[in-house]
């Protein structure tokens, strides 16, 4: 089975066989986790780094009223905190989303691996750089972006991301998120989220079908977003 955490390293350097050799040894204890699992809570200790390599996770907060408000999320190849473990606990939590394939790399491990590995350390230095530019381009949308923007700047990150880790069955990327879930990622009520998706699709811009979403005219999309790449250092592209 393909690796997903090796092959995303791949993309921010080059590793050694040996390097490469020490990741896949690093996770090869994975294990199947159900879905909508808490890997880890807010308050609890922090513990090993965790990997996801099939699947998808998300990064959450609870609030004192019990709504819930989605942070991030982690899909194939993402690894989570690397250096969370200086802290006393956690701030957030971490949950499947779907069924997924998680392993999990002791922090004494991880530090040793990337002590000894400097090809590594670069590389994952630079993943969790593009994980901070990511939660800065979320903070934008929350605070400055209209509803429609945020929706559309959403669904291009995501799109974006699944299909470059090979989850598209042309024209389609499997998306498994719920309307609800992604209402808590935007800030909006489930009610306010179907109107825009609806205006989305009656703009012919995208359409979220059955696990699936469909871009169908990348350009509107982007335009509709203001969706600029560089964060992710990845480009969308139209269909040719």
């Amino acid at each position: 089975m393909t690796n997903r955490f090796v092959e995303k390293l791949l993309n921010f350097g080059p590793l050694s066989d040996e390097e490469r050799w020490v990741l896949l040894a690093a996770t090869s204890d994975a294990r199947k986790v159900i879905a909508r699992k808490d890997l880890i809570r807010e308050g609890d200790r922090p513990g090993p780094v965790f990997v996801i390599l099939d699947g998808w996770a998300c990064r959450y907060k609870i609030l004192p009223n019990g709504s819930r408000q989605v942070l991030a999320y982690l899909m194939p190849g993402d690894c989570c905190d690397l250096h969370v473990g200086l802290l006393a606990e956690m701030d957030h939590s971490i949950q499947t989303v779907t069924a997924a394939l998680v392993a999990t790399i002791d922090r004494l491990e991880m530090d040793a691996i990337m002590d000894r590995h400097k090809g590594i350390a670069k590389a994952m230095y630079i993943a969790q750089l593009v994980d901070e530019g990511t939660m800065r381009a979320w903070i934008t949308s929350m605070g400055r972006r209209s509803s429609i923007e945020r929706v559309a700047h959403l669904m291009c990150e995501l799109y974006l991301r699944a299909r470059n880790i090979g989850l598209n069955v042309d024209p389609h990327v499997a998306f498994p998120l719920s309307q609800l879930m992604l209402a808590d990622s935007l800030g909006m009520t489930p009610v306010h989220l179907n109107r825009v998706l609806k205006e989305l699709r009656r703009e012919g811009a995208m359409d979220m079908q059955r696990g699936r979403l469909l871009i169908t005219d990348p350009g509107k999309l982007i335009h509709i977003a203001g969706f600029d790449a560089n964060y992710l250092h990845r480009r969308l592209r139209s269909a040719a």
